[in-house]
């Protein structure tokens, strides 16, 4: 009997206790951000405390001090591949980012254990992977929240952006999208099962990052001669403004001209205009 009431006990207690949770948010808000660079996966989580009115560094956030970057528990990044941020390298992987504020730049550091609440009691600089120094910025607009962004994004890199009140910090970091391409173009192009989409792919990359254009060409005939006479017209786009890059005006005027025909079929109006403009200036040219 002792034990049925006890468990009566226990189980009305755990009841009452649930029933007397409160639901509110916090003072500072967690944010989990997942964005590409190139091909490199880069995903950040923070908490993002307010203004509210206060002056924030200087005063709430000292100068000259290790600060755990936001709120609560640490700001982390993990990078998929190895990035460089201003020719130092950052091994792929997962990091706590601390910075030092100053009055006209500031440190941003890197550091391998990503498990501390804030500044970790022991600073150990041996778990420093990287540091760098950046200029801060002076904002027109008061930021409220403080935000962490990737922005400025390009196909080789991107800019990690802290902003909070009226300062900016902007540090630019490249990632190995040339190398990890490069590799994917060769591991499947050596596969004489490789279909014309593979070989279109090849050449356009080629194309947007101004490669070996001689590469590209063949590749986008390899493309055309794979369709066997159903190439989509966007293949002869391509191939048009690779043979404009060798010199070959009178062969990307072709090019271009079969691309416009396609185009008009299917009603592509984007494809109309990009050809007609392009074939308007290729043809003053000859």
């Amino acid at each position: 009997m002792k034990k049925i009431i006890s468990l009566t006990t226990l189980l009305l207690f755990t009841l009452f206790t649930y029933a007397q949770e409160i639901k509110a948010p916090a003072a500072s808000l967690k944010a989990k951000v997942e964005q590409m660079v190139g091909l490199t996966d880069v995903e950040f989580e923070y908490s993002r405390p307010n203004k509210k009115g206060r002056v924030i560094f200087g005063d709430l956030v000292p100068y000259n001090k290790i600060w755990r970057t936001g709120a609560n528990e640490n700001t982390t990044f993990q990078f998929g591949d190895d990035v460089e941020f201003y020719g130092q390298n950052l091994p792929k992987g997962k990091y706590a980012l601390y910075t030092i504020p100053h009055k006209n730049k500031w440190d941003l550091i890197f550091y391998s254990d990503s498990e501390n609440w804030g500044v970790p009691k022991e600073w150990d600089e041996s778990k420093v992977a990287l540091k760098i120094t950046v200029p801060t910025k002076q904002l027109n607009d008061t930021v409220e929240t403080f935000t962490i962004g990737i922005n400025n994004l390009s196909d080789n890199s991107g800019h990690l952006q802290l902003m909070w009140d009226q300062t900016l910090i902007d540090a630019k970091f490249n990632v190995p999208t040339q190398k990890i391409a490069n590799s994917s173009i060769e591991g499947i192009l050596s596969n004489p099962n490789a279909d014309a989409n593979a070989y279109y792919a090849a050449a356009n990359y080629y194309l947007r990052s101004n490669g070996d254009m001689k590469k590209a060409l063949n590749w986008i005939n390899r493309a055309i001669d794979l369709k066997q006479g159903e190439s989509p017209y966007w293949y002869y786009w391509i191939k048009a403004q690779i043979q404009a890059k060798l010199g070959d005006i009178k062969g990307a005027i072709e090019s271009s001209e079969k691309s416009l025909e396609g185009a008009k079929i299917e009603s592509n109006e984007e494809y109309i205009k990009l050809n007609t403009n392009a074939l308007k200036g290729w043809k003053k040219v000859l």
